[in-house]
């Protein structure tokens, strides 16, 4: 049986149900380190991963394609531009059971899905395609609000290790690696997002047979942002002892922004990123 099983004609879900399950999984989750996490697999109903599969057969031209040291041949598609089936599942991990699910799990209340999918949405890496170790962007600029949670569910059949794309989990001094997930057909991974959640997929997808690695991604929030915190993009890290590189871009725009009063910054940050800076 699936571990969150919805319903593949209608994707519903009995809500104390939801909770039951998230309650269940709650004293892994919370105390997994360097940081809260979970890998479950088995998560949805095998029907509902094969009929993402064939909506995604063809996808539509991506929202995002990356072609840069730290983020090489990865495109994101939005789930609103997805075949009905998929965008009704986004829909319903959107939803209030899925919320529920997630808050006994972490603990965290007060949980908000984005309704604009900001980074989420189906993510397809290619051959030679890596996402290196880095921390995400920790505000919902559109909605002013503090990111806090990662879901991923992977769409791989028959994946293997070495076959590359495993997700990896670094603690937080970016000295050693914590743990390591095959992105296996139906296996599901949520964590905790802050600073220095370091993770990524850094080993660069290496399928014999040219297929891509597959996943479902989706973000939440928390209405606990304040003007005495400090945004950022996305923070790349290299990890030890390999050829990754530094985030040069970022870099310099951290520079100018705690070097340029912030009334003038917010005049200029627009301008500056069209320009590459």
């Amino acid at each position: 049986m699936p571990v969150y099983p919805l319903d593949p004609d209608t994707l519903s879900i009995d809500t104390e149900l939801c909770r039951t399950v998230g309650r269940e999984r709650a004293g892994s989750y919370q105390s997994a380190r360097p940081y809260n996490h979970i890998c479950v697999d088995n998560f949805l109903p095998e029907a509902i991963v094969e009929r993402v599969r064939a909506d995604i057969a063809s996808l539509p031209a991506p929202e995002n394609s990356f072609e840069r040291p730290q983020e090489n041949l990865k495109s994101s598609y939005n789930p609103e531009a997805l075949p009905f089936f998929s965008k009704s599942l986004f829909h319903a991990l959107n939803a209030r059971p899925f919320i529920l699910f997630l808050e006994e799990m972490t603990g965290i209340k007060g949980l908000i899905p984005d309704p604009y999918y900001i980074g989420a949405g189906i993510h397809k890496t290619l051959n030679g395609g890596h996402l290196d170790i880095h921390a995400d962007f920790n505000l919902h600029r559109q909605m002013k609000l503090e990111r806090r949670l990662n879901v991923l569910i992977y769409l791989n059949p028959d994946w293997r290790t070495e076959w590359g794309g495993s997700f990896e989990i670094w603690d937080k001094a970016m000295t050693r690696k914590e743990a390591s997930f095959t992105p296996l057909y139906n296996r599901m991974v949520c964590f905790s997002t802050g600073s220095d959640t370091f993770h990524g997929n850094p080993e660069p997808v290496n399928h014999p047979q040219g297929e891509p690695r597959l996943s479902i991604a989706l973000y939440y929030y928390t209405a606990t942002w304040d003007d005495s915190r400090k945004a950022h993009t996305t923070l790349f890290k290299p990890r030890p002892g390999t050829v990754d590189q530094t985030d040069r871009l970022v870099a310099r725009r951290a520079l100018v922004q705690d070097i340029v009063p912030p009334i003038i910054y917010r005049r200029i940050a627009g301008p500056l990123r069209r320009i590459g800076l």
